[in-house]
């Protein structure tokens, strides 16, 4: 067996008790171990994705117990993918944390970082549904912790609902799983493909029920409307390094809508034949709508990036519910784009929030407004989908593969009316924050000291360089998936193409033992 398999979800889960019981009194050494073990993740997702490009399909039997019968994990071209994307998102997160601050502001921040490492990696590597579940359960009992780090009574608040609702989907997630087990025996999901596929049409109906039901589990967690609500106050009062590396965690929502749907209940499965399609579409369209429409009216810039993730879901949840090859290949490569543009704006927020607060109005200029206001544009740019940078392909790719579908001139309309609505926003805060700031500068009714100012004396940042390296970074990644947009969307095509192939991963997992 191939190890390297098991160690992501390995590495943290001994480094963040290691730094709980050993360094708890000692935040430097704290640091130097959280970035060490975030690049030695970094380092092992990339093997993986190495060994993964080659198209094989490798598993990893936990306790040597073969499937289905003990835990299986497993490395194909999108997990490894998903693995890496993780792992290079959560380097520049941790160090900006470090740079700005924030890991010191409560206690317990980088072991829940860790933790949280872990979950998201289990969840994109397993092989089983019920340890889909397991994974879901640490990555939130993780994001729990750091939601509510540094204290506060909204965000305490803010965080109180995010426990609730997720627990919500949590039982919702069990009661699915209760079902497909008790019709088919099994949670192995190369075993499930199996049995399903086994089973006579007039006994799908509840199979049908828990295919529903996993699906809105999946969708609570990517954010789909009617089940975002949660998201804008969650994200938007979380610390925003943290809300950074949330913007993965509803990618873990869309990964299992590929996984699950593709594998158990793919297109040939006729008890569950087109219910990607026929519900996800249009909430995928709503969900874009209401995304750009709450990036118009927000007040708050942190609540503008969370609405824009909601926005971004929204694209790439319509080329997921397409359910093709040419459509997911494009899901895949937005979903890269995606996760770094939000990751941007969130830690260029905090940069704001951080110097004058985060209303979206004009105010006195603040320090570093040049570089700040540089990084604000690109995130702009990207998360609206403009060239030069990965988003303006990303939306390319998407639109061209909805042609095929007979609803596409609705499709195109809300991508291009939503991206239009999205500039105006994204150009209306970037205004008020950055360029009116500077019509005040000699502004008598507006010097600090003055009544009608909105005062926001932040304390200095630790290491203003660090954070500003880390926010560089993220670009840096955004520059580089453009660069390199041909290669990056050959992976994405393997990858597709691999995912509508699932005989290979059933043999891979079962080994052609299917009794």
């Amino acid at each position: 067996m191939n190890h390297w398999i098991v160690a992501p979800i390995v590495l943290p889960a001994i480094l963040a008790p290691f730094i709980i019981m050993v360094l708890r009194y000692h935040l430097d050494l704290q640091r130097i171990f959280s970035v060490a073990g975030t690049v030695g993740l970094l380092g092992i997702a990339l093997t993986l994705t190495a060994q993964a490009s080659t198209g094989e399909i490798q598993t990893y039997e936990l306790g040597n117990w073969r499937a289905p019968f003990g835990i299986v994990l497993v490395l194909d071209r999108m997990s490894a993918m998903m693995v890496l994307l993780t792992a290079v998102l959560a380097l520049p997160v941790v160090l900006y944390a470090i740079g700005s601050g924030w890991d010191e502001r409560g206690r317990h921040f980088h072991p829940l970082f860790q933790f949280q490492l872990m979950g998201v990696a289990g969840a994109f590597l397993t092989g089983d549904a019920f340890n889909l579940f397991v994974f879901f359960e640490v990555l939130l009992i993780a994001s729990y912790g750091l939601m509510t780090h540094g204290g506060g009574a909204v965000r305490l608040k803010a965080g109180v609902q995010y426990v609730a609702y997720n627990l919500l989907g949590s039982t919702l997630f069990l009661f699915a799983l209760g079902t497909l087990y008790g019709v088919t025996g099994t949670l192995n999901m190369a075993d499930l493909a199996v049995r399903v596929a086994e089973m006579p049409a007039e006994d799908t109906a509840l199979l049908r029920v828990g295919a529903v039901l996993l699906l809105l589990v999946f969708c609570v967690k990517a954010a789909v409307l009617p089940l975002h609500f949660w998201l804008p106050a969650s994200y938007a009062n979380a610390p925003l390094p943290v809300a950074a590396l949330f913007a993965i965690m509803t990618k873990v929502g869309s990964y299992s809508i590929l996984r699950i749907y593709t594998l158990v209940f793919g297109p040939d499965v006729a008890a569950t034949s087109g219910l990607v399609g026929d519900w996800l579409l249009p909430a995928a369209l709503l969900t874009l709508a209401v995304g750009t429409i709450g990036i118009l009216g927000a007040q708050h810039i942190a609540r503008l990036v969370a609405f824009g993730v909601i926005g971004s879901m929204g694209t790439l949840l319509i080329a997921v519910s397409l359910f093709n090859a040419e459509a997911t290949a494009a899901a895949l490569y937005y979903t890269v784009h995606s996760t770094f543009a939000a990751a941007l704006l969130f830690l260029t927020a905090d940069l704001v929030i951080s110097r004058q607060g985060g209303a979206i109005t004009d105010k006195t200029p603040m320090a570093q407004t040049g570089l700040i206001s540089c990084l604000f544009f690109a995130g702009a740019i990207a998360l609206a989908g403009m060239p030069p940078l990965s988003g303006f392909i990303g939306k390319l790719l998407v639109l061209d593969a909805s042609r095929s579908n007979p609803d596409y001139p609705l499709i195109w309309a809300v991508i291009l009316i939503s991206s239009l609505v999205t500039i105006v926003g994204l150009a209306r805060a970037g205004s008020l924050i950055f360029w009116k700031s500077h019509e005040t500068r000699h502004n008598p009714e507006l010097e600090p000291g003055n009544k009608d100012e909105e005062v926001a004396k932040p304390a200095p940042e630790p290491d203003a360089g660090l954070a500003f390296s880390a926010v560089f970074g993220v670009l840096a990644g955004l520059a580089m998936l453009t660069l390199f947009a041909g290669p990056a969307l050959e992976y994405t095509r393997s990858t597709a193409k691999q995912l509508f192939s699932p005989a290979g991963y059933i043999e891979a997992v079962l080994k052609g033992d299917q009794e």
